[in-house]
């Protein structure tokens, strides 16, 4: 425990490595012929902790998400010449100035799905729970509207760093109408183009001075501070049911009509003889013929519960077929990185037909998730809960694992050997050697003779898996190829 509380110390200079097993790892790198400022790199990218987050904020159709996919450098957002696009992602990881973060894109509301007041409120709202600093994105064409007031009080009211960004200024006849929204009173408006680039660059500059090097969220202290769990899923899968029943009293509103919760709700439970911290996420109060956007709404709110948890607990309904949206929940908290947990609720209630189906439904559908530990449960009756705080331990466990770079070089050694790349185009690329820069979740640096088939890299997790367990947690591995003109003989 204590090596880990100094690998996690040491996380800004060379990620997980202890400075002994830097310097030999380096040595290593140079025998094979690898640049080492380029080693260094790969290791300080996969050895982060959680990035800071950036929030884009404003009302609709000011150009959030064409904005995002300009700072992001690709388009992933959708963007649609009208407001309230929706989208199933929310956040994406970002670099600029050899600084990395996550943006996380709040567009694709409908400002008609609880009236407009609660839109702008639901804005501000997750950008106040997930962000280390926001930027607030205004039509410079149109000017500050009421809408955008109204966006400026709850920031305010927030005290994070906001960065003003004047959108839609294509020229230097823009810049007066950048220059009026000093009035708003978040000091320098940045006149910028996210359709053509423009100015971009100096917004993300002032964008870097206002985010801190790592995010203020830190997880469970060296003292032992309480885990934090989120209780994920689709509405009325039955988290606060589950919630109620973990507590042993009813601490939440437990109502038929999905979407009964509309905030996360933090509570301290005490669980053999541990204290945790569940968040119980929300959907919101649904209308049949606002679904779309409700969703929407949904995901924001499980997405700042997950950035603020250690473990996402995921409810499955069992007595109905896994939906695409309970897939999207669970690929959001995988790419998430946090550690994993499944249990699918409402168990008492099936028939011996309904499980054999169901067991087929896990193999096809949930076969990206297949490392995570699964409980099958009963909010209701509380069959098997005493089965949930194993489950998240053994979860807590496999995400903090790290495996030192002798023994997994001894591993990587044995894979090249046995189960050899694939020849392609006369060539068979080889993993030369390689290191656990991080934890939390677990994140691997490979380095190639040549570039790995995406199936070959499915194959090395796998077979990490089953020699060194992490069980319940996703692991990120990339991979640096050698360039030729660096090649030492």
């Amino acid at each position: 425990m204590n090596d880990q509380i100094h690998s996690e110390g040491s996380d800004h200079e060379h990620g997980a490595l202890g400075d002994a097993e830097y310097a030999e790892f380096m040595e290593l790198a140079a025998q094979e012929g690898f640049d080492p400022e380029e080693v260094e790199g790969a290791i300080g990218e996969a050895g982060h902790g959680p990035l800071p987050v950036l929030a884009v904020v404003g009302r609709p159709n000011v150009g959030k998400s064409t904005l995002v996919n300009r700072i992001i450098g690709r388009r992933e957002a959708v963007v649609q010449d009208k407001p309230g696009v929706t989208r199933d992602r929310v956040s994406y990881e970002a670099e600029w100035a050899g600084r990395r973060f996550k943006v996380v894109d709040t567009g694709g509301w409908e400002q008609d799905v609880l009236g407009l007041d609660a839109s702008v409120a639901a804005q501000a709202e997750y950008a106040i729970e997930t962000a280390d600093a926001v930027v607030f994105v205004v039509d410079a064409t149109v000017g500050a509207t009421d809408t955008d007031e109204a966006v400026v009080k709850l920031l305010r009211r927030a005290g994070k760093p906001v960065v003003l960004c004047a959108n839609k200024v294509d020229g230097q006849s823009g810049e007066a109408d950048a220059t009026a929204l000093w009035s708003l009173g978040l000091g320098e408006p940045h006149p910028v183009s996210s359709l053509h680039g423009r100015g971009t660059g100096d917004m993300l500059d002032a964008v870097l001075e206002a985010l801190p090097e790592a995010p203020a969220q830190t997880f469970g202290s060296a003292l032992g501070g309480p885990r934090r769990i989120a209780l994920i899923g689709r509405p009325n899968v039955g988290k606060s049911s589950l919630l109620n029943k973990v507590a042993g009293e009813d601490r939440v509103v437990v109502n038929a009509l999905a979407g009964t919760t509309r905030d996360p709700v933090d509570e301290l439970i005490e669980l053999g003889g541990i204290t945790w911290k569940f968040i119980d996420t929300a959907g919101i109060r649904r209308r049949v013929h606002l679904q779309e956007g409700a969703d929407y709404y949904a995901s924001l709110r499980t997405a700042a519960a997950v950035e603020k948890a250690e473990v996402a607990v995921i409810l499955i309904d069992a007595s109905e077929s896994i939906s695409v949206q309970d897939q999207r929940i669970i690929t959001m908290a995988v790419e998430a990185g946090r550690a994993i947990v499944v249990a699918f609720n409402k168990w008492d209630t099936l028939d011996e037909e309904r499980r054999y189906y169901l067991e087929r439904e896990i193999e096809t559908e949930l076969a990206q998730i297949a490392w995570a530990p699964r409980v099958n449960v009963s909010a209701v009756t509380g069959r098997h809960m005493e089965k949930l705080v194993p489950a998240i331990e053994t979860a807590i466990e496999g995400w903090e694992t790290r495996v030192p770079t002798g023994r997994l070089n001894a591993f990587l050694g044995e894979i090249v050997a046995s189960h050899p790349h694939p020849v392609r185009g006369g060539k068979q690329p080889r993993i030369l050697f390689g290191t656990q820069a991080g934890t939390k979740p677990p994140r691997f640096v490979l380095f190639a003779s040549g570039f790995l088939e995406h199936g070959y890299r499915r194959f090395v997790e796998r077979r990490l898996r089953e020699e060194f367990g992490f069980e319940g947690t996703p692991l990120h591995i990339s991979v640096r190829v050698r360039e030729k003109r660096g090649r030492k003989k």
